[in-house]
């Protein structure tokens, strides 16, 4: 591994204007990076890293690079790029646990973060190393959000999560897990304690249903609801996956690997329009998965999956008038998409969603309500985790301005 990241570092053009840097979301030093490895400065990489990005390492495995880093690289146009993540991952990987990382002195201010996926994480991190006390709040046992609970094991290492909590404890941050904000502790208990500002990144976790006859039956399952816990599951041994994005490849995967025999993912219109990155795609063809193109499943029974055949028109898709069939099946998953949960919208005044159930807010994160701020999944929908570390750097300057604006504001006042 050392060797073919040395030898990919020396691959680099060096460009004066690279690109690279330009098709990486949070702007990544690249070329900078490499040159700090060659020249056996792989802490200070690993440092810039990190300050760039608190998620370098898990960006490392998981962006889509082929479509950023990678793919802007110019050697991309002459066959193969220089290989950004597995360099960033190497340099990551290794400086991690050895970040000289300690919190800023002073007292700032508190700040209240719930949900603890991508931009949660991302925002503790700043706002820890700024000076301020934060807390955080997940409805799970573990930290992490998508990242722990549905991101496979074979793609992100457990482990990786569990490295990056210890570093938000070396900083201070208090976690506190099993705490579902909404119904019991709501938005106003936070700010009657104290709370300068509050976080909300809780991500989208309610799977959407296809509205089709069967959907309820007992070996029907939703992808996101599977991934959070595989083993808990007996599928038999064949199953069908509804869907054609990334999440529907990490179910199939997922699936074959504790021991299903077959796998098939059923998608409506062809393999050139899924919507799932290419690369996930192959690598699940090469894992085993089977694909059934221009299928629309219409209902779902104790056999399988009833489908009517579609077919591509210049309108779009369209079912080929008498194209039923079944596509057996000993369990049914469902993988076409997730939304928000609703449980702090519900129990608060004064944040508006919009009609998908988002959370609505600006470029710079601030929601409708004042001292209430959100990135991430549940304003966007579902999105790459480094687009979530992009605009969390974004929400934590202005959460930090909003926050030593209001305490200039009350000092001020209070001297009045």
């Amino acid at each position: 591994m050392g060797l073919h990241v040395i030898d990919e570092a020396k691959r680099c053009l060096k460009c004066k204007t690279p690109r690279c840097v330009k098709g990486c979301p949070v702007g990544t030093a690249i070329p900078e990076m490499i040159g700090m490895l060659l020249e056996g400065r792989i802490g200070d990489a690993g440092k810039m890293l990190f300050d760039n990005n608190p998620l370098s390492l898990v960006c490392s495995l998981v962006c889509p690079h082929e479509a950023q880093c990678e793919g802007h690289c110019v050697l991309a146009a002459r066959g193969t790029p220089v290989h950004i993540s597995s360099i960033e991952n190497y340099i990551s990987n290794y400086s991690l646990d050895m970040l000289p990382l300690a919190a800023g002195v002073g007292d700032l201010g508190t700040i209240g973060i719930v949900g603890s996926g991508p931009a949660g994480i991302t925002l503790a991190f700043i706002m820890a190393l700024k000076g301020y006390k934060v807390t955080i709040f997940d409805m799970n046992d573990k930290i992490g959000g998508i990242l722990h609970y549905g991101i496979p094991e074979f793609r992100l290492p457990k482990e990786i999560i569990a490295r990056l909590e210890r570093k938000l404890i070396e900083l201070g941050v208090v976690i506190r897990p099993n705490v579902l904000i909404g119904p019991v502790l709501t938005v106003d208990d936070l700010f009657r304690d104290g709370y300068d500002a509050l976080f909300i990144g809780t991500g989208v976790w309610n799977p959407r249903k296809l509205g089709i006859k069967g959907e309820t039956l007992g070996h029907v399952h939703f992808g996101i609801d599977y991934l959070r816990n595989p083993g808990a599951y007996r599928l038999g041994d064949r199953v069908v996956v509804i869907g054609a994005g990334n999440v529907a490849m990490d179910v199939a995967r997922t699936i074959l690997r504790h021991g299903v025999r077959e796998v098939t993912i059923m998608a409506r219109s062809g393999r050139e329009r899924l919507s799932a990155r290419k690369h996930e795609i192959d690598y699940a063809e090469i894992d085993g998965v089977k694909f059934e193109y221009y299928k629309a499943p219409v209902e779902i029974n104790a056999g399988g999956v009833v489908y009517n055949e579609t077919v591509l028109t210049p309108d779009g898709i369209a079912l080929v008038e008498g194209g039923r069939g079944l596509l057996e099946a000993s369990a049914v998953i469902i993988a076409v998409s997730q939304g928000p949960k609703s449980n702090i919208v519900n129990y608060t005044k004064g944040i508006q969603i919009d009609h998908r159930g988002l959370i609505m807010a600006d470029e710079e994160g601030r929601t409708t309500r004042p001292g209430v701020f959100a990135s991430g999944d549940v304003v966007t929908g579902a999105r790459t985790v480094v687009e979530a570390v992009k605009y969390t750097k974004q929400v934590a300057e202005r959460m930090d301005a909003y926050v030593q604006g209001a305490r200039r504001g009350a000092e001020t006042e209070a001297e009045g």
